[in-house]
Protein backbone atom coordinates (compact mmCIF):
# COMPACT_ATOMS: atom_id res chain seq x y z
CA UNK A 1 0.00 0.00 0.00
CA UNK A 2 1.44 3.42 -0.82
CA UNK A 3 0.85 6.74 0.08
CA UNK A 4 -2.01 8.77 -1.23
CA UNK A 5 -0.13 11.12 -4.45
CA UNK A 6 -0.46 14.47 -3.52
CA UNK A 7 -2.11 16.12 -5.93
CA UNK A 8 -1.99 20.10 -4.66
CA UNK A 9 -2.49 21.63 -1.46
CA UNK A 10 -5.24 24.00 -0.74
CA UNK A 11 -4.74 27.63 1.28
CA UNK A 12 -8.22 28.11 3.63
CA UNK A 13 -7.63 32.08 4.99
CA UNK A 14 -10.02 32.87 7.54
CA UNK A 15 -11.00 36.27 8.88
CA UNK A 16 -9.29 37.57 12.27
CA UNK A 17 -11.15 36.05 15.14
CA UNK A 18 -9.30 37.05 18.25
CA UNK A 19 -11.29 34.81 20.40
CA UNK A 20 -11.79 31.97 18.94
CA UNK A 21 -8.97 31.73 15.77
CA UNK A 22 -6.61 28.95 17.49
CA UNK A 23 -9.44 26.86 18.18
CA UNK A 24 -10.76 27.16 14.63
CA UNK A 25 -7.64 26.53 13.09
CA UNK A 26 -5.94 24.15 15.15
CA UNK A 27 -9.18 22.05 15.43
CA UNK A 28 -10.62 21.61 11.98
CA UNK A 29 -12.79 18.40 11.94
CA UNK A 30 -15.41 18.23 9.49
CA UNK A 31 -15.72 19.67 5.76
CA UNK A 32 -18.21 19.53 2.97
CA UNK A 33 -18.08 21.38 -0.63
CA UNK A 34 -21.44 23.23 -1.85
CA UNK A 35 -22.45 23.12 -5.48
CA UNK A 36 -21.77 26.73 -5.69
CA UNK A 37 -18.06 25.43 -4.67
CA UNK A 38 -18.36 26.83 -1.48
CA UNK A 39 -16.08 24.78 1.44
CA UNK A 40 -17.59 24.96 4.54
CA UNK A 41 -16.01 24.11 8.23
CA UNK A 42 -15.93 23.11 11.02
CA UNK A 43 -14.11 22.45 14.54
CA UNK A 44 -14.30 21.00 17.51
CA UNK A 45 -14.94 23.39 20.40
CA UNK A 46 -17.41 26.25 19.01
CA UNK A 47 -21.14 27.18 18.22
CA UNK A 48 -20.48 27.38 14.44
CA UNK A 49 -19.62 26.73 11.23
CA UNK A 50 -17.31 28.59 8.81
CA UNK A 51 -18.06 29.19 5.01
CA UNK A 52 -15.12 29.59 2.53
CA UNK A 53 -15.36 30.69 -0.74
CA UNK A 54 -12.97 30.19 -3.88
CA UNK A 55 -11.30 33.12 -4.60
CA UNK A 56 -8.82 31.96 -7.18
CA UNK A 57 -6.58 28.90 -7.97
CA UNK A 58 -5.96 27.03 -4.80
CA UNK A 59 -7.25 29.28 -2.47
CA UNK A 60 -10.30 29.63 -0.65
CA UNK A 61 -11.29 33.31 1.63
CA UNK A 62 -13.77 35.55 1.79
CA UNK A 63 -14.65 33.80 5.28
CA UNK A 64 -18.15 34.26 6.86
CA UNK A 65 -18.86 32.70 10.07
CA UNK A 66 -22.66 31.10 11.07
CA UNK A 67 -23.94 30.62 14.54
CA UNK A 68 -25.58 27.73 14.51
CA UNK A 69 -27.82 29.14 17.08
CA UNK A 70 -29.62 31.28 14.73
CA UNK A 71 -31.25 28.45 12.86
CA UNK A 72 -31.83 25.42 15.23
CA UNK A 73 -32.13 25.46 19.02
CA UNK A 74 -29.20 24.12 20.87
CA UNK A 75 -29.77 22.75 24.21
CA UNK A 76 -28.20 25.79 25.39
CA UNK A 77 -25.37 28.42 24.29
CA UNK A 78 -22.16 27.72 26.43
CA UNK A 79 -21.44 23.78 25.99
CA UNK A 80 -19.85 23.31 22.81
CA UNK A 81 -21.18 21.07 19.97
CA UNK A 82 -17.60 19.00 19.24
CA UNK A 83 -18.86 19.20 15.37
CA UNK A 84 -16.86 15.79 13.67
CA UNK A 85 -18.85 16.16 10.45
CA UNK A 86 -20.32 17.49 7.95
CA UNK A 87 -22.33 16.52 4.41
CA UNK A 88 -24.20 18.30 1.63
CA UNK A 89 -26.71 16.70 -0.19
CA UNK A 90 -30.43 17.87 -1.68
CA UNK A 91 -30.09 21.61 -1.15
CA UNK A 92 -29.28 20.73 3.14
CA UNK A 93 -26.06 21.22 5.09
CA UNK A 94 -25.76 18.83 7.44
CA UNK A 95 -23.61 18.56 10.81
CA UNK A 96 -23.28 16.03 14.03
CA UNK A 97 -21.76 16.50 17.00
CA UNK A 98 -19.73 13.57 19.19
CA UNK A 99 -22.78 12.31 20.76
CA UNK A 100 -20.36 11.50 23.45
CA UNK A 101 -19.08 11.72 27.20
CA UNK A 102 -15.80 13.35 27.65
CA UNK A 103 -12.83 12.81 30.50
CA UNK A 104 -11.42 15.59 31.87
CA UNK A 105 -8.03 16.35 30.66
CA UNK A 106 -4.77 16.46 33.05
CA UNK A 107 -3.33 20.09 33.40
CA UNK A 108 0.50 20.63 33.52
CA UNK A 109 2.51 20.30 37.26
CA UNK A 110 -1.18 19.80 39.33
CA UNK A 111 -0.73 15.85 39.70
CA UNK A 112 -2.96 15.72 43.14
CA UNK A 113 -5.69 17.76 40.95
CA UNK A 114 -4.54 15.91 37.78
CA UNK A 115 -5.22 12.27 39.07
CA UNK A 116 -8.77 13.58 40.54
CA UNK A 117 -9.28 15.12 36.90
CA UNK A 118 -9.10 11.56 35.05
CA UNK A 119 -11.60 10.46 37.67
CA UNK A 120 -14.09 12.94 36.35
CA UNK A 121 -16.38 12.30 33.31
CA UNK A 122 -18.63 15.21 32.17
CA UNK A 123 -21.44 15.91 29.09
CA UNK A 124 -21.82 18.76 26.83
CA UNK A 125 -25.67 18.56 25.77
CA UNK A 126 -24.92 20.08 22.80
CA UNK A 127 -22.74 17.31 21.55
CA UNK A 128 -25.94 15.46 21.00
CA UNK A 129 -27.16 16.76 17.84
CA UNK A 130 -27.82 16.19 14.66
CA UNK A 131 -29.25 18.88 12.19
CA UNK A 132 -29.42 20.17 8.78
CA UNK A 133 -29.42 22.99 7.19
CA UNK A 134 -30.85 24.92 4.03
CA UNK A 135 -27.86 26.13 2.16
CA UNK A 136 -27.71 27.83 -1.32
CA UNK A 137 -25.47 30.52 -3.10
CA UNK A 138 -22.65 30.56 0.42
CA UNK A 139 -25.51 31.23 2.47
CA UNK A 140 -27.34 29.28 5.41
CA UNK A 141 -31.18 29.56 5.91
CA UNK A 142 -33.80 29.11 8.77
CA UNK A 143 -36.17 28.25 5.48
CA UNK A 144 -35.98 28.37 2.16
CA UNK A 145 -37.38 27.36 -0.65
CA UNK A 146 -35.77 24.49 -2.87
CA UNK A 147 -33.18 25.78 -5.16
CA UNK A 148 -34.25 23.26 -7.65
CA UNK A 149 -38.01 23.14 -6.84
CA UNK A 150 -39.59 26.52 -6.11
CA UNK A 151 -42.84 24.65 -5.24
CA UNK A 152 -40.85 22.88 -2.30
CA UNK A 153 -39.93 23.79 1.16
CA UNK A 154 -35.84 23.58 2.92
CA UNK A 155 -36.20 23.53 6.77
CA UNK A 156 -33.81 23.61 9.15
CA UNK A 157 -34.22 20.67 11.34
CA UNK A 158 -32.80 18.77 14.44
CA UNK A 159 -33.05 15.44 15.38
CA UNK A 160 -36.23 15.15 18.04
CA UNK A 161 -34.43 15.67 21.36
CA UNK A 162 -35.32 13.77 24.57
CA UNK A 163 -34.50 14.34 28.28
CA UNK A 164 -31.45 15.87 27.49
CA UNK A 165 -30.13 13.84 24.42
CA UNK A 166 -32.04 12.68 21.44
CA UNK A 167 -33.83 9.44 19.73
CA UNK A 168 -31.32 8.74 17.95
CA UNK A 169 -28.99 8.15 21.11
CA UNK A 170 -31.70 6.46 22.96
CA UNK A 171 -32.20 3.81 20.57
CA UNK A 172 -28.46 3.23 20.78
CA UNK A 173 -28.21 3.23 24.51
CA UNK A 174 -30.48 0.05 24.00
CA UNK A 175 -28.52 -1.86 21.25
CA UNK A 176 -26.81 -4.67 21.97
CA UNK A 177 -23.42 -4.05 20.79
CA UNK A 178 -23.35 -0.32 22.12
CA UNK A 179 -25.17 -0.38 24.98
CA UNK A 180 -22.36 -1.46 27.76
CA UNK A 181 -20.11 1.25 26.56
CA UNK A 182 -23.34 3.70 26.76
CA UNK A 183 -24.77 2.84 30.08
CA UNK A 184 -21.42 2.97 31.97
CA UNK A 185 -20.67 6.52 30.53
CA UNK A 186 -17.63 5.24 29.18
CA UNK A 187 -16.08 8.43 27.58
CA UNK A 188 -15.26 8.87 23.52
CA UNK A 189 -11.64 8.87 23.40
CA UNK A 190 -12.05 5.76 26.33
CA UNK A 191 -13.24 3.72 23.32
CA UNK A 192 -16.71 4.82 24.30
CA UNK A 193 -19.36 5.99 22.03
CA UNK A 194 -18.12 8.70 19.53
CA UNK A 195 -19.82 9.91 16.40
CA UNK A 196 -16.92 11.60 13.91
CA UNK A 197 -18.44 11.04 10.43
CA UNK A 198 -21.49 11.69 7.97
CA UNK A 199 -22.36 10.94 4.71
CA UNK A 200 -25.83 11.64 3.81
CA UNK A 201 -27.06 10.87 0.16
CA UNK A 202 -31.34 12.19 0.36
CA UNK A 203 -32.92 10.89 3.62
CA UNK A 204 -30.21 8.20 4.15
CA UNK A 205 -27.47 9.32 6.65
CA UNK A 206 -24.50 6.94 7.44
CA UNK A 207 -23.01 7.76 10.76
CA UNK A 208 -19.07 6.70 11.04
CA UNK A 209 -18.04 5.69 14.90
CA UNK A 210 -14.38 7.00 16.30
CA UNK A 211 -15.80 4.22 18.82
CA UNK A 212 -16.09 2.14 20.45
CA UNK A 213 -14.17 -0.12 18.12
CA UNK A 214 -15.45 -4.61 18.85
CA UNK A 215 -12.69 -6.61 18.50
CA UNK A 216 -10.92 -4.80 16.00
CA UNK A 217 -14.17 -4.09 13.83
CA UNK A 218 -15.52 -0.30 13.44
CA UNK A 219 -18.98 0.68 12.86
CA UNK A 220 -21.06 2.80 10.39
CA UNK A 221 -25.00 3.51 12.09
CA UNK A 222 -27.09 3.87 8.92
CA UNK A 223 -30.32 5.55 9.71
CA UNK A 224 -33.49 7.55 7.41
CA UNK A 225 -34.66 10.53 7.98
CA UNK A 226 -38.14 12.43 8.08
CA UNK A 227 -39.33 16.12 8.93
CA UNK A 228 -42.20 15.10 11.37
CA UNK A 229 -42.91 18.68 11.56
CA UNK A 230 -40.86 21.85 10.68
CA UNK A 231 -37.56 22.40 12.49
CA UNK A 232 -37.86 18.86 13.88
CA UNK A 233 -36.59 15.32 12.32
CA UNK A 234 -36.98 11.97 13.78
CA UNK A 235 -36.50 8.55 12.12
CA UNK A 236 -38.36 6.29 9.60
CA UNK A 237 -38.60 2.86 9.35
CA UNK A 238 -35.88 1.17 6.72
CA UNK A 239 -35.40 -2.31 5.10
CA UNK A 240 -37.65 -5.52 5.08
CA UNK A 241 -36.98 -5.85 8.85
CA UNK A 242 -38.76 -2.10 9.48
CA UNK A 243 -35.76 -1.21 11.76
CA UNK A 244 -34.88 2.23 12.57
CA UNK A 245 -31.28 2.15 12.17
CA UNK A 246 -29.07 -0.30 10.08
CA UNK A 247 -24.76 -1.51 11.52
CA UNK A 248 -22.21 -2.01 8.98
CA UNK A 249 -19.66 -4.07 10.68
CA UNK A 250 -15.53 -2.95 9.07
CA UNK A 251 -12.46 -4.46 9.44
CA UNK A 252 -10.64 -1.40 8.88
CA UNK A 253 -6.86 -2.40 10.44
CA UNK A 254 -8.91 -2.24 14.16
CA UNK A 255 -9.08 1.39 13.58
CA UNK A 256 -12.25 3.76 14.23
CA UNK A 257 -13.86 6.10 11.95
CA UNK A 258 -12.36 9.99 11.55
CA UNK A 259 -14.67 10.58 8.64
CA UNK A 260 -16.73 9.97 5.89
CA UNK A 261 -17.94 11.09 2.36
CA UNK A 262 -20.15 9.72 -0.66
CA UNK A 263 -17.73 9.21 -3.93
CA UNK A 264 -21.00 8.41 -5.98
CA UNK A 265 -22.40 5.53 -3.91
CA UNK A 266 -19.84 4.34 -2.61
CA UNK A 267 -18.45 5.81 0.83
CA UNK A 268 -15.33 6.80 1.38
CA UNK A 269 -13.54 6.66 4.74
CA UNK A 270 -10.85 7.80 7.16
CA UNK A 271 -9.63 5.84 9.42
CA UNK A 272 -7.51 6.33 12.74
CA UNK A 273 -6.81 5.98 15.83
CA UNK A 274 -9.60 5.69 18.58
CA UNK A 275 -7.67 7.09 21.80
CA UNK A 276 -7.00 10.96 21.85
CA UNK A 277 -3.08 10.27 22.79
CA UNK A 278 -2.69 7.28 20.53
CA UNK A 279 -0.33 8.07 17.53
CA UNK A 280 -0.33 5.39 14.73
CA UNK A 281 -0.86 5.66 10.81
CA UNK A 282 -3.95 6.58 9.40
CA UNK A 283 -5.59 5.39 6.18
CA UNK A 284 -8.70 6.53 3.92
CA UNK A 285 -10.82 3.39 3.00
CA UNK A 286 -13.79 2.58 0.07
CA UNK A 287 -16.75 0.64 1.09
CA UNK A 288 -18.63 0.11 -2.39
CA UNK A 289 -22.24 0.42 -3.20
CA UNK A 290 -23.21 1.02 0.29
CA UNK A 291 -26.98 2.27 -0.80
CA UNK A 292 -27.90 -1.11 -1.76
CA UNK A 293 -26.97 -2.73 1.16
CA UNK A 294 -30.01 -4.21 2.65
CA UNK A 295 -30.01 -5.22 5.99
CA UNK A 296 -27.15 -5.34 8.61
CA UNK A 297 -23.92 -6.37 7.39
CA UNK A 298 -20.14 -6.90 8.07
CA UNK A 299 -17.31 -6.23 5.20
CA UNK A 300 -13.81 -7.25 5.92
CA UNK A 301 -10.86 -6.42 3.06
CA UNK A 302 -11.06 -10.42 1.19
CA UNK A 303 -15.25 -9.34 0.66
CA UNK A 304 -14.08 -7.29 -2.72
CA UNK A 305 -16.93 -4.58 -1.05
CA UNK A 306 -14.40 -2.66 1.66
CA UNK A 307 -11.03 -1.81 0.15
CA UNK A 308 -7.99 0.56 1.28
CA UNK A 309 -7.02 2.84 -1.07
CA UNK A 310 -3.80 4.72 0.70
CA UNK A 311 -2.21 5.84 3.88
CA UNK A 312 -2.24 9.19 4.66
CA UNK A 313 1.46 11.04 5.57
CA UNK A 314 2.15 10.40 9.23
CA UNK A 315 3.49 13.30 11.55
CA UNK A 316 3.72 12.38 15.20
CA UNK A 317 0.58 14.19 17.28
CA UNK A 318 0.52 16.28 14.33
CA UNK A 319 -1.41 16.55 11.15
CA UNK A 320 -4.47 14.53 12.14
CA UNK A 321 -7.25 14.10 9.38
CA UNK A 322 -10.26 14.77 10.51
CA UNK A 323 -12.41 15.93 7.42
CA UNK A 324 -12.70 15.11 4.17
CA UNK A 325 -14.61 15.91 1.16
CA UNK A 326 -14.85 15.32 -2.83
CA UNK A 327 -12.70 18.06 -4.27
CA UNK A 328 -12.49 18.55 -8.19
CA UNK A 329 -8.61 19.83 -8.58
CA UNK A 330 -6.77 20.84 -11.64
CA UNK A 331 -9.39 19.14 -14.30
CA UNK A 332 -9.46 16.07 -11.86
CA UNK A 333 -13.30 15.24 -10.83
CA UNK A 334 -11.74 12.27 -8.69
CA UNK A 335 -9.92 13.94 -5.97
CA UNK A 336 -10.27 14.17 -1.83
CA UNK A 337 -9.94 17.23 0.24
CA UNK A 338 -8.62 16.76 3.26
CA UNK A 339 -8.75 19.44 6.74
CA UNK A 340 -6.53 18.59 9.61
CA UNK A 341 -6.50 18.96 13.56
CA UNK A 342 -3.54 19.65 15.00
CA UNK A 343 -2.36 21.23 12.00
CA UNK A 344 1.75 21.23 12.14
CA UNK A 345 3.73 24.71 11.80
CA UNK A 346 4.43 24.22 7.70
CA UNK A 347 0.99 24.71 7.55
CA UNK A 348 0.40 28.09 8.86
CA UNK A 349 2.15 30.24 6.08
CA UNK A 350 -0.08 32.93 7.55
CA UNK A 351 -1.44 33.56 11.05
CA UNK A 352 -5.18 33.27 9.76
CA UNK A 353 -4.68 30.74 6.80
CA UNK A 354 -4.06 27.05 7.21
CA UNK A 355 -3.40 24.69 4.33
CA UNK A 356 -5.83 21.33 3.09
CA UNK A 357 -4.19 18.48 1.27
CA UNK A 358 -5.70 17.18 -1.77
CA UNK A 359 -5.38 13.72 -3.03
CA UNK A 360 -5.40 11.46 -6.31
CA UNK A 361 -8.18 9.36 -6.08
CA UNK A 362 -7.25 6.25 -8.63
Amino acid sequence: MAEGFLLSRVLLRFATLPEDSEDLLGELSAAALTPDGSLWVGADELLTVERLSPLESGIFGDHKQFQLSDYIDLFNTEDEIDIEGMSYSSGYLWVTGSNSMKRKKPKKKKMEKNIQRLAEVTTDLNRFILARFPVHEGDLFKSCSHPEDPNKKLNAGIIQTKENRNVLWELLAADEHLQPFIASGIPSKDNGLDIEGIAVAGDKVFLGLRGPVLRGWALIIEIEVTEETPGVLTLKEIGKEEKLYKKHFLDLNGLGIRDLCFHGEDLMIVAGPTMDLLDGMMYIFKLKDVLEIPGDSLWDQESGKLAVLFDLPFRQKKDLAEGITIFPCLGQSEALLVVYDSPDPARRPEPHAVFADVFWLK
